[in-house]
């Protein structure tokens, strides 16, 4: 799995011009399946993301996580984050997974993300056109990668 984190100050999504998931600070997660990802790789990444030490601590220090802010998780499918564009000028989706296996193990991470503690958890819709919002904090912007490809 792959997930861009965001550290915000508050994000939300629309769709069709409704607020479907809103938060406010803490993290905004793009979250794609690739087609060989499974259980282990949902909880390296629900791991990671919940207990990345970004945000301040009294000293201004990053060393707390989102857990220890009490901050929101916003997740948003993001099959693109498995776009390949080393060839040509449109991307390929080849490494993602297909929609049924994704939206499945989607489900399992918003799960994974209110089990591990967050108590606002927030999401978009599976596969629909997303409008996504943020104020990013800093910016910090994390990427992440089961297969530890990057």
């Amino acid at each position: 799995m792959r997930a861009v984190v965001q550290r915000c100050r508050r994000a939300q999504v629309t769709v069709d011009g409704q607020v479907v998931g809103a938060i406010g600070p803490g993290l905004m997660v793009l979250l794609g399946a690739g087609k060989d990802d499974g259980d282990a790789d949902l909880a390296y990444v629900v791991d990671k993301l919940v207990n990345l030490r970004i945000f301040a601590d009294d000293e201004g220090k990053m060393n707390r996580s989102v857990l220890d802010t009490g901050g929101g998780v916003l997740l948003v499918s993001q099959f693109t984050l498995y776009a390949d564009t080393r060839k040509g000028r449109r991307p390929a989706f080849l490494d993602a997974m297909e929609p049924v296996g994704a939206e499945a193990l989607y489900r399992k991470a918003v799960a994974a993300v209110r089990a591990a503690g967050v108590t606002e958890v927030a999401t978009g819709v599976f596969r629909a056109d997303m409008q996504v919002e943020l104020v990013n904090d800093g910016p910090v912007t994390i990427l992440l990668d089961s297969k530890k490809v990057f």
